[in-house]
């Protein structure tokens, strides 16, 4: 007996949700693994503009290479120099001060640093996208804000680069509101397109605009002997941490809710941290914790307030009355 398309194509619908929530769990779980791996090799032969130039170089040919075999699609030219801006912002600027951040500062920082930016979204939003801005949100920046402040002053008071380096957590802060702007600014550019299609996109005008003023750098890094665990290591962060967890990430997000999708940001801090106390990269001080649960909350807080859309939507109801 034959099996009609709509009956083959069933349990696919029926997992779809499983693998959404997998993809999401997988790409935050990788990110949490990039940063002690990351410092590891960035402390053993690589720095921090090498670490970059490689994440961006690689994963530029990688999605140039799956994109032969991806759906093809005509980007018009208009869209093709917006693409210049997105990537400015969410790879060169992003990725430049994210990576040479964690060169200097302690990966259990970076990664605590990084659920902040749910927080600078909403500012964003409310800015460019005029989103109100609620009581709920407002109390979640502020107990935001005040775990990253904690943060910055630990790292601050201390000379141990394995509990932190305040310049390495304001790079990745800033890596964090340079990626909440190129959402706020670009994200009816980056729904357009596929995954392969944007990336391959925006790492090719990062590569343009990067490797200019790298490439001598890294040129005088790679000519001195560089350990084969350095290099596996950098393999790690471009192969996974970079152009697979970008895959995952995309698949998640076409199924999941953003709400859910922003909950896994918490996962990424927990990997990292277990990761580096067993590496031996990084201490977790009573400070941390409570810096955890500050930003934790306050991301929790952020991502729970209702939208401007949610909030017409429950008002129409009330004017038919």
């Amino acid at each position: 007996m034959k099996t009609t398309s709509a009956e083959k194509s069933q349990p696919t619908s029926n997992n779809r949700p499983l693998v959404a929530h997998l993809a999401m769990f997988g790409a935050c779980a990788g990110w949490g693994l990039m940063a002690p791996i990351g410092k590891d090799a960035m402390t053993h032969g690589v720095d921090g503009i090498t670490m970059v130039t490689f994440r961006v170089v690689g994963a530029c040919l990688l999605f140039w290479l799956a994109s032969l075999v991806a759906p093809k699609e005509h980007v018009p030219w208009p869209d093709k120099l917006r693409f210049i801006g997105a990537g400015l912002l969410g790879l060169v600027c992003n990725q430049c001060c994210y990576t040479i951040g964690l060169s200097i500062t302690s990966p259990i920082n970076a990664s605590i640093v990084t659920t902040s930016m749910p927080i600078f979204a909403m500012l964003l939003s409310a800015l460019i996208l005029k989103e109100p801005i609620t009581g709920r949100k407002a109390l979640g920046v502020l107990m935001g804000c005040s775990g990253a402040l904690m943060l910055i002053l630990t790292s601050a008071a201390h000379v141990d680069g394995r509990v932190g380096d305040i310049r390495g957590d304001l790079l990745c802060l800033l890596a964090q509101f340079s990626f909440a702007l190129y959402l706020s600014l670009f994200n009816p550019l980056i729904r357009r397109y596929n995954v392969f299609t944007v990336n391959k996109y925006m790492f090719s005008w990062a590569t343009l605009m990067l490797l200019p003023f790298t490439a001598s750098h890294v040129y005088q890094v790679v000519s001195e002997t560089i350990p084969p665990k350095t290099w596996l290591e950098v393999s790690y962060v471009v192969c996974v941490g970079t152009f697979l967890c970008y895959i995952l990430t995309m698949i998640g997000q076409r199924t999941l809710r953003p709400t859910v999708v922003s909950v896994y940001n918490y996962v990424q801090p927990i990997v990292s941290v277990a990761a580096s106390l067993l590496m031996g990269i990084g201490v977790l001080k009573p400070t941390h914790a409570l810096s955890v649960v500050l930003v934790f909350s306050g991301v929790w807080l952020v991502t729970k307030s209702k939208s401007r859309k949610e909030m017409m939507g429950e008002k129409r109801p009330m004017d038919t009355v």
